[in-house]
């Protein structure tokens, strides 16, 4: 049978309490630094869906956002690099819509059924621009989520699945738009979700001959908060059964939120429960999935509560709005512009900058990074006695940093620590999510891709430390 092998979450660290946008509103939302952005989170989920299984398994690679960084240029062929997927894999990005996750869930696990003991890599990211103020702004949140899709091992089967194609102008972003448009909220109620959702629902139970009952949890994907156990209700299921829409935690995270509810109703999920799966946006989803067995290797995985409970408050609404450039402040120290990156030198260094490629003497053992043509501490040079190893999902500790306030920039103050690798190995990098007097020596970090910058069309990625949540 088809179906999940693994699957991955990632959460921001940092919440911005909803009643700093509104007076009326209660709860938070988790919000990505400024140095993130969906290709990021998307990458963090990856690794961590990836924990326990051998990367030389993934035979494809479907990324889904509707907030790529880049509209002609691949971005799942970026992240396979990031992850250090095999060279010979299909890759492929879904976008423009909120189903875009579940669309590439969908073709993921036909492409398997029709290829037999291949594993595809589905991951879903999200962090879609919002105006200050709006109804958008309350109700979205950014993250992202991955499954591994397989026809071995598996730990919930993919059993049937409909679909439905709706042309409605409820939320939508055009390309000459900086934010999510909505129009008129009965409208979106009456002629969008009300209407669609009950009608994919009621086409899927006819066609896997299922009822309300059958289902242990069912997963509601709507664009407002507040609606779901209204929703429950016009389709015959009960509060019990509806899973938490994560409003008030982490909000809605666009076109990961199906995936991400999925990840979060499996790690309570117990043998022989059902599964019933919704994403709405144009149209609608829906899966019926049912749990086989718990997988050891993500047996123990909490990584949704993990990640809620692992959180730092942002101090002000004037910080929120200048991480998501609303608010343009003038930085604290003038600097020259940033030259944009050579092309050439991305691809000639991609496994060093963006799989965090090192080496390991065979000779004397010695690991390091970057690799180099000759090993620094026994001077072998025959490539033949070099290994590959991949840093960025290594953990590590602190050996020394220091702290600059003068940096200019608005992750203040800006550490830049050298990190000694479990295992060996050392790396001189920024520190990611930092917080003033928080940083010390011995403090055990991981690794996180993060943005640097942007210039001229070209962002420029590399990693960064950051204290183990």
């Amino acid at each position: 049978m088809v179906g999940i092998v693994s699957y991955g979450v990632y959460i921001p660290l940092w919440r911005l309490k909803l009643s700093l946008a509104s007076a009326r509103m209660a709860g938070e939302k988790a919000v990505a630094n400024q140095d993130e952005d969906s290709l990021t989170m998307a990458a963090m989920a990856i690794r961590n869906c990836l924990l326990g299984i051998d990367r030389r398994f993934v035979d494809g690679l479907f990324v889904a956002s509707t907030t790529f960084p880049y509209t002609e240029k691949q971005n799942a062929s970026f992240l396979a690099t990031v992850a250090d997927l095999r060279r010979d894999i299909i890759t492929a990005d879904f976008a423009c819509g909120l189903r875009a996750g579940t669309t590439a869930f969908d073709l993921a696990v036909n492409y398997v059924k029709a290829n037999p003991g291949k594993h595809i890599m589905v991951v879903a990211s999200d962090c879609r621009p919002t105006a200050a103020g709006s109804e958008s702004e309350l109700s979205c949140g950014d993250g992202a989520a991955a499954v591994l899709i397989g026809d071995e091992n598996v730990a919930a089967t993919a059993d049937c699945s409909h679909s439905i194609s709706d042309e409605i102008f409820d939320h939508w972003r055009s390309d000459k738009d900086t934010y999510i448009r909505s129009w008129e909220d009965r409208f979106v109620r009456e002629e969008g979700y009300l209407k669609v959702i009950p009608e994919a629902i009621s086409g899927l139970m006819k066609k896997c001959n299922l009822n309300q009952k059958d289902f242990t949890k069912v997963i509601l994907c709507i664009p407002e908060a507040g609606r779901h156990r209204a929703l429950g209700r016009i389709l015959g299921f009960n509060e019990v059964q509806l899973q938490d829409p994560l409003f008030g935690s982490v909000g809605n995270t666009g076109a990961s939120y199906p995936l991400m509810l999925l990840v979060a109703a499996l790690e309570t999920a117990k043998v022989g429960d059902h599964l019933l799966v919704t994403s709405y946006g144009n149209g609608c989803d829906t899966y019926a999935l049912q749990v086989t067995a718990k997988n050891q290797q993500i047996a123990d995985r909490k990584e949704v509560s993990k990640y809620i409970n692992s959180k730092k408050l942002i101090a002000d609404y004037d910080t929120y709005l200048q991480w998501r450039g609303i608010l343009i402040k003038e930085a604290a120290l003038r600097r020259p512009n940033a030259k944009a990156p050579s092309a050439t030198a991305l691809w000639r260094d991609r496994s060093r900058n963006l799989s965090l490629e090192g080496m390991k003497c065979k000779v004397c053992g010695t690991v390091q990074y970057p690799a180099q043509r000759v090993c620094y501490k026994c001077h072998n040079d025959n490539r033949e006695q070099f290994e590959k190893v991949i840093f960025s999902d290594k953990r590590g500790k602190v050996v020394t940093y220091s702290q600059d306030y003068l940096a200019g920039n608005q992750d203040c103050p800006e550490v830049l620590a050298v990190v000694n690798f479990d295992g060996g190995g050392r790396l001189v990098c920024l520190m990611a999510d930092s917080v003033e007097n928080q940083v010390k020596i011995d403090l055990p970090v991981k690794m996180t891709l993060r943005r640097l910058g942007y210039s001229e069309g070209i962002y420029n990625y590399y990693w960064k430390c950051q204290a183990i949540r």
